[in-house]
């Protein structure tokens, strides 16, 4: 089946790496490894970080204008429409203005993948977006949730829980597997993540002055990334001293290999979705400690695979950080356990099978 696939937030193809960009592909391998025949149908960016009644307006309109384009050509030739509208990550500052118009008038069915709405942003600076997410949301045929947490306040949308299809962050297992040395002194730490103000500047100043009052011990770290805020991200690890390195961004491959050299994945995860890169870390064979924010509590099992700690808190964080570095053996038995977890819960093929068979229930209800 020809899917129509959008991502409003950032397209699948966008210059820029990031977790977003990441998951976006990997759905496209999934459907693809479903027997189905995924597509950019736009790459229209609905991210709007600013809000406001103007600029959201505007942005609908361009929504609707590439709406209709695509129902005009796909009524002049039916023959190329798609069977599914497959719209991935949406929230009130990413809706999706065309999927559900389109959806409607080839009547097709529309299916969104990571989903979430705060009642919140109810009448805010991103009231048009939020009320357009809930109404997708009412539309969908079926929700993907990759984060548990966003189940509660998306599943009253729905009307039926069954429309509520669970589905594990997964990742390509196989690009991470590889022979590893044993944890050793000094103990490999290693970091994956945006260098972006908000969230991730606030990881990693978490993460600076944790590492920072563990300096008795003996360990290296290495903060695998880039971006605008990379100073500030230089700044609040400058304690560390020459125990940190910065590679900068990499690709794919080689975050793998850095992986596979590393001991133990850091990340204090402040308002984390689920993290990608801690699924992939995980998938390397590497012990993790993490904030415990969103769905990361999802894909990291706190005392089988790594350790979680309240988000934002450096006290916990250097406590359990120190019990792993003292304790070679446990990291490495933590890392053997993520690896088994992440290629029995969170592989590539479990997840095409999930979702190919969420789609052909839902082409079956349409037919019948």
């Amino acid at each position: 089946m020809r899917i129509a696939f959008y991502a409003p937030l950032k397209p699948p193809d966008h210059k820029t790496p990031s977790g977003d960009r990441r998951v976006a592909r990997l759905f496209l391998d999934a459907l693809r490894l479903a027997g189905h025949t995924p597509f950019v149908v736009s790459r229209l960016r609905s991210y709007d970080p600013v809000g406001g009644e103007l600029r959201q307006a505007r942005m609908a309109a361009r929504g609707r204008r590439a709406a209709e384009r695509l129902i005009a050509r796909w009524r002049q030739a039916p023959e190329t429409a798609p069977g599914l509208w497959f719209t991935y990550h949406l929230y009130y500052k990413a809706p999706d203005w065309i999927g559900p118009a389109v959806s409607a008038a080839l009547g097709i069915p529309y299916v969104v993948a990571e989903a979430s709405l705060a009642n919140k942003r109810a009448g805010g600076a991103w009231d048009a977006g939020h009320r357009t997410v809930a109404a997708a949301l009412r539309q969908a045929d079926r929700v993907i949730g990759l984060n548990g947490a966003d189940r509660e306040g998306v599943l009253p949308l729905l009307g039926h829980p069954e429309r509520w299809l669970a589905l594990p962050p997964f990742i390509d297992a196989r690009v991470y597997r590889g022979r590893r040395r044993r944890p050793a002194p000094p103990l490999r730490l290693i970091t994956v993540a945006m260098m972006r103000p908000g969230d991730k500047l606030a990881s990693y100043r978490v993460l600076g002055a944790a590492l920072a009052q563990l300096l008795d011990l003996d360990w290296t770290l290495e903060a695998v990334g880039d971006g605008p805020a990379r100073a500030e991200v230089q700044a609040a690890l400058t304690p560390l001293g020459d125990r940190v390195r910065f590679p900068g961004a990499l690709s794919g491959t080689a975050i793998a290999a850095r992986l596979r050299d590393a001991d133990l994945f850091v990340w204090p995860a402040i308002n984390e979705a689920f993290g990608m890169a801690l699924v992939e870390a995980q998938a390397s064979g590497l012990a993790v400690v993490a904030g415990a924010s969103g769905g990361v509590g999802d894909t990291v099992a706190d005392g089988i695979t790594g350790l979680l700690t309240p988000p934002g808190d450096t006290a916990a964080f250097v406590v359990a950080v120190r019990s792993l570095i003292a304790d070679p053996a446990r990291c490495a038995a933590l890392g053997n356990a993520g690896r088994q977890k992440i290629e029995r819960e969170h592989d590539l093929p479990a997840a095409a099978v999930r979702l190919g068979e969420a789609i052909a229930a839902l082409t079956q209800v349409r037919a019948a």
